[in-house]
């Protein structure tokens, strides 16, 4: 069964997959670790990493399946490569905002 968007076109769920899964790593990872780090028992840090990565599953489904493009729509590759630097940004921000509190 392919995932839908909201105007009933199928669209590819990979990318939500791998949005999600990601994010399932990454929190689960470094959450309780970052709990335990500030003075929280490890299942506040597990409960923290589990309301996150719901928080992302939501937001990545909206925004990669329910308001997907068909796939016959093409989007300009100067606008790919804009939002590819921007998630880049975004991501070398985020590994860095991680790694300083365990700098101190």
């Amino acid at each position: 069964m392919p995932a839908r968007n909201r105007d009933g076109d199928p669209v590819d769920p990979v990318p939500f997959l791998v949005c999600t899964a990601m994010a399932v790593l990454l929190l689960f990872s470094v959450g309780p670790l970052y709990g335990l780090a500030y003075g929280l028992p490890v299942w506040a840090g597990l409960a923290v990493a589990t309301a996150g990565t719901v928080v992302v599953a939501a937001v990545a489904y909206h925004r990669l399946v329910w308001t997907a493009p068909p796939p016959w729509v093409r989007i300009a590759p100067e606008l790919r490569f804009q939002r590819l630097l921007y998630i880049g940004v975004a991501v070398a921000v985020l590994l860095l905002a991680v790694s300083v509190p365990l700098a101190l």
